[in-house]
């Protein structure tokens, strides 16, 4: 993983976003502090959406009641 400072990321932003194409991890930093990640997005990246697991999970009315197992710590 290659370590460049927001300056140099500045500089060399071309050739950065290239070794991200290739599969490299590019770490931002700032004050010696990570801030960022460079990285290759992959096609699954752009497929997140809001409700995609609509109707694959259910939450029971009684989800949040104290399980039995646990009365003695109660």
């Amino acid at each position: 993983m290659q370590q460049v400072n927001l300056r140099e990321a500045q500089e060399q932003l071309p050739e950065l976003v290239e070794a991200a194409l290739r599969g490299e991890e590019i770490v931002i930093t700032r004050d010696n502090q990570p801030v960022a990640k460079l990285v290759q997005l992959t096609e699954n990246d752009g497929d997140l959406r809001l409700g995609s697991a609509k109707g694959l999970i259910v939450i029971h009315d009684d989800f949040d009641e104290p399980l039995e197992d646990f009365q003695d710590y109660m």
